[in-house]
């Protein structure tokens, strides 16, 4: 399936947190961005999309908006991106783009919304990386191309310690994590160190399921008895349906091991389309866990893609 778009507007700024201000092209760098804005670089942002038609549909309710006021570096119309899913191709001549994060949560309100009481841009925003670079000219034809059924599955680790992200210990559980997820083939979009914060941990949570749109997110730590261990409850806070199954079959093969499996309290749920599974904080125990689930834990992942059917062995 194939959809296509034509390019409206190509802005940049050199600060960020800047409306940014329309070119007739421009140059873009490969892993990097746009050359000359100030959004660029080594991250999962490098450039932010926009519908040009929500501009449009925006500046008739009275939001009389220029081109760039929203941030965005380039509007395109004839292209819904927020209704792509992250992973989606954007083809413009050499330019190839994908789509990694839809959406972002707004820290603090910008111009716009405290003028008009309204900004599109969190909600309609997309951003994207540059897969392969060249040169971009308003008026040029965009293609979107959907994942592949086949494609690799996406995953985030999420380490949650007082003590690792102060900076007093050496987080070991999480690259174990992302390093066995890779071995199996999924492809890690983000690794995480955040204290024990149920608040915290939930927008990480949510943005991760929500915005990015990884299939599976792994949290290593805070499933003990401790009062501020909070894991299992940030979890389940955001989830949308449970799936035990995991979290029982994780104790149950950790009880041979050592009784004191009985005492984790770590969830297993789903949150929309993402899979969030909650370990133990210790390298060993990340281990042993995922040596019992992960062998399993694509089939589901498929299922819930609509890319596997359900079917006994």
């Amino acid at each position: 399936m194939q959809l296509e778009g034509v390019v409206k507007a190509i802005c940049i700024s050199t600060a960020r947190g800047t409306e940014k201000h329309a070119i007739e092209e421009a140059n873009f760098i490969k892993d990097y961005g746009i050359e000359g804005d100030a959004h660029a670089g080594k991250w999962h942002r490098q450039v932010s999309l926009l519908s040009y038609n929500k501009v449009e549909e925006f500046n008739a309710k009275g939001g009389n908006v220029e081109d760039g006021a929203f941030g965005e570096n380039v509007l395109v119309s004839g292209l819904d991106f927020k209704n792509l899913p992250v992973g989606t191709i954007l083809k413009c001549g050499e330019v190839v783009l994908e789509m990694t994060q839809i959406g972002k949560e707004c820290h603090s309100h910008c111009n716009i919304f405290h003028r008009v009481g309204d900004c599109i841009m969190p909600r309609e925003g997309v951003f994207a990386i540059v897969k392969n670079g060249g040169v971009m000219k308003i008026g040029d034809v965009m293609v979107a191309e959907l994942p592949k059924a086949d494609a690799p599955l996406r995953a985030a680790v999420m380490t949650l310690s007082d003590k690792g992200f102060a900076g007093e210990r050496v987080d070991e559980s999480g690259p174990k994590a992302a390093a066995m997820l890779e071995e199996a083939g999924y492809e890690i979009v983000e690794t995480l160190l955040l204290p024990d914060a149920q608040k915290k941990i939930e927008r990480e949570l949510i943005r991760l399921a929500d915005s990015r749109q990884v299939d599976l997110i792994i949290t290593t730590g805070g499933t003990g008895m401790s009062v501020r261990d909070c894991t299992p409850e940030a979890t389940l806070a955001v989830a949308t349906r449970n799936v035990p199954g995991i979290a029982e079959a994780i104790r149950a093969g950790s009880m041979a091991i050592t009784k004191r499996a009985m005492l984790g309290r770590g969830a297993s749920v789903l949150r929309n389309n993402t899979l969030i599974v909650n370990l133990p904080g210790s390298v060993k125990a990340v281990e042993e866990s995922l040596e019992i689930v992960l062998p399993e834990l694509e089939h589901g992942l498929r299922i819930l893609k609509g890319s596997a059917n359900e079917c006994g062995r």
